[in-house]
């Protein structure tokens, strides 16, 4: 061998000879190959996690340099150093009823003609000819003036025609709506043709008053859209509810009054704005035990930065192998809350498990994401989205302060790039007494920007398709039942930042984090929270949550099989809960099947507990 590949052949041996002292030193006995090992996935997004896997150590320098580590007998566990960061905890949204929003509305005056259609004591009516009219069709209104055709009719009758039009469409929400007979008609006594102009009214101004930071016309341009012509009282508060539910408003009023003409009205909205800046201070143990399980964190958010309803979020969580920081920025585009989201981060990490805390092995990795989301539907109790982005993932990992490839897929220098284009569909449903949320989302691996490519998968190129459910019901007061789900299918096998994981705090618990890392998987979850303790003078509650977890994944690979791919959990929780102020809780959970994955209980997590608090000052 050349001078020149000496040390990367010195550093794989030097690597296994630890690994193998490893091994003794544990007693590790390994039931599937340093191939199909799972390990910890790496994310720091959020919502849909990417996770990282195992894959041999080689060296591609020469064929006769390739050192696989699944040739040494009965390999250890090896972590890896790019672990997930995972979303701080976020409180579940219970069901509520839908908002009151206040709107009182002027008494319409109806239209009027200046002069009366020419008539004799009586007339026949043949039949009505309307126009103008748009939220009712001339048969409808035919049918409902029906009785007044085809008979003798006085003027006094015919003068009614006006009232029972302008009354079909107050009594359907068109408040400054009405119809009349046009003036100066001849009409003969018997057979007569009588015009009928329909005047459907609008708004001529929007006022908006009790504003501070948020721009007025943010409000305005929300409530224009359900005043086009002609005016209807219910589309209006459909609107004003949606507002309502808009975590920038505190509250809001409305009044609808008289404009310059009849068929005009000023809507003047009165709005009291939510304070849009939160600070989160947030502990839990739901980091993988390698880079350290124990995780504390905080979240700074503004709800408006610039006056228009853009947000901005900053996440920074540390523990004793890791940090994260995470950013996020999203502005709106249009009046039906359309946006456009950017959000990016990176990741640094460094082993701290025994025994391979004493090899230098550091990791560090970063992504960054564009998109655009548009609801399609969205009413105070449900809403349907769509959304597309672009994302980038890159990672690498490191041995001694030398890039080396520990997860599958990654070059010789241990790096790994992602570039994916990624369909999002989300729906979600409340009432008052449940909340169902649905999320699909479908992503397009491309070989674009340097992303990696290899002859075999896996790599950048690839297929798959996420979805997750949740479904919380209330009970009684403060009892809730909750079911989640989470499912992956991948056309072929994947890249570590792709995979799903199962096992941890907010998969099945009772298994250490990330335990199972595949590339198709299926997870699912119910609990009950039932209250045991009230203090109405903090308003908190304590809630014991019993639990039943379920986790099952497969590789696309035969290569990359797994011997213990199912987790089966049962539990027991804690929770307080104090306002929107602080949450926290402790869960214990027992494995039922494949106990013996956990048989190292150096840590809370590993030993079955879970905890996390989240608390928010302002």
């Amino acid at each position: 061998m050349s001078m020149g590949k000496e040390p990367g052949y010195l550093k794989i041996n030097f690597v296994v000879s630890l690994m193998l002292k490893a091994l003794i030193a544990t007693s590790c006995t390994c039931k599937v190959s340093a191939e199909t090992l799972p390990r910890e996935r790496i994310n720091s997004r959020g919502l849909p996690p990417s996770e990282l896997e195992s894959l041999t150590f080689t060296d591609n320098k020469t064929a006769s340099d390739n050192i696989i580590i699944s040739q040494a007998p009965n390999p250890p566990d090896i972590p890896n150093p790019l672990t997930p960061t995972p979303p701080p905890p976020q409180p579940i949204p219970a069901p509520q009823p839908l908002p009151e929003t206040p709107l009182d509305t002027t008494p319409p005056t109806p239209p009027s003609s200046e002069s009366s259609p020419d008539v004799s004591e009586s007339i026949t009516v043949k039949k009505f000819e309307f126009e103008g009219n748009t939220a009712f069709s001339d048969e409808t209104l035919s049918k409902r003036t029906a009785e007044y055709t085809n008979r003798p009719i006085t003027f006094s009758e015919l003068l009614q025609v006006e009232a029972v039009i302008t009354k079909l469409y107050v009594d359907a929400g068109y408040i400054n709506s009405g119809a009349l007979i046009t003036a100066g008609q001849e009409l003969s006594p018997e057979g007569a043709i009588v015009k009928v102009q329909i005047v459907e009214g609008g708004v001529e101004e929007i006022k908006i008053t009790g504003t501070r930071r948020l721009n007025p016309n943010y409000i305005r341009s929300r409530i224009k859209r359900s005043t086009s012509k002609p005016l209807n009282r219910d589309r209006l508060l459909k609107a004003l509810q949606l507002l309502q539910l808009n975590p920038l408003i505190e509250r809001l009023s409305a009044e609808v009054s008289a404009g310059s003409r009849p068929e005009q009205s000023v809507v003047e909205v009165r709005v009291v704005e939510a304070d849009s800046f939160r600070t989160e201070l947030f502990v839990d143990n739901g980091r993988a035990p390698s880079v350290g399980s124990f995780r504390r964190g905080i979240r700074i958010s503004e709800g408006n930065v610039f006056g228009i309803g853009d947000g901005f979020a900053a996440t920074y969580t540390n523990t004793d192998g890791s940090n994260a920081l995470d950013l996020s920025y999203s502005v709106p585009v249009n009046s039906r809350n359309g946006s456009i989201n950017i959000a990016g981060g990176f990741t640094d990490t460094t082993v701290i498990e025994p025994p391979f805390d004493r090899i230098d092995i550091t990791g560090d990795s970063f992504y960054i994401e564009a998109g655009f989301r548009q609801p399609i539907i969205q009413t105070p109790s449900q809403e349907l989205a769509l959304g597309l982005s672009f994302s980038r993932q890159q990672s690498q990992t490191e041995i001694d302060g030398e890039g080396f490839p520990i997860s599958a897929g990654a070059d010789r220098n241990g790096e790994t790039r992602v570039s994916a284009l990624r369909f999002v569909q989300e729906y979600t449903q409340r009432s008052q007494r449940q909340v169902f949320a649905l999320r699909s989302q479908f992503s397009l691996g491309v070989g674009l920007f340097d992303a990696t490519i290899n002859n075999d998968p896996p790599d950048s190129r690839f297929f798959s398709w996420r979805g997750q459910g949740q479904y919380i019901r209330l009970l009684a007061p403060d009892t809730l039942l909750l079911f989640r789900s989470d499912l992956q299918f991948s056309s072929k096998s994947l890249v570590p930042l792709e995979q799903i994981g199962l096992g941890g705090l907010r998969s099945v618990r009772g298994y250490r984090q990330d335990e199972l890392l595949v590339d198709n998987g299926f997870f699912a979850s119910a609990e009950v929270r039932f209250p045991i303790l009230r203090v109405q003078e903090v308003n908190g509650v304590l809630q014991i949550v019993p639990f039943v977890d379920f986790g099952v994944g497969w590789n696309s690979s035969d290569t990359r099989s797994l011997d213990d791919n199912t987790l089966i959990s049962v539990g027991l929780g804690l929770q307080w809960q104090m306002n929107d102020t602080l949450t926290a809780r402790i869960d214990y959970g027992i494995p039922l099947i494949n106990a013996d994955l956990r048989d190292n209980d150096r840590t809370l997590q590993e030993k079955g507990f879970y905890f996390s608090v989240n608390y928010s000052p302002f």
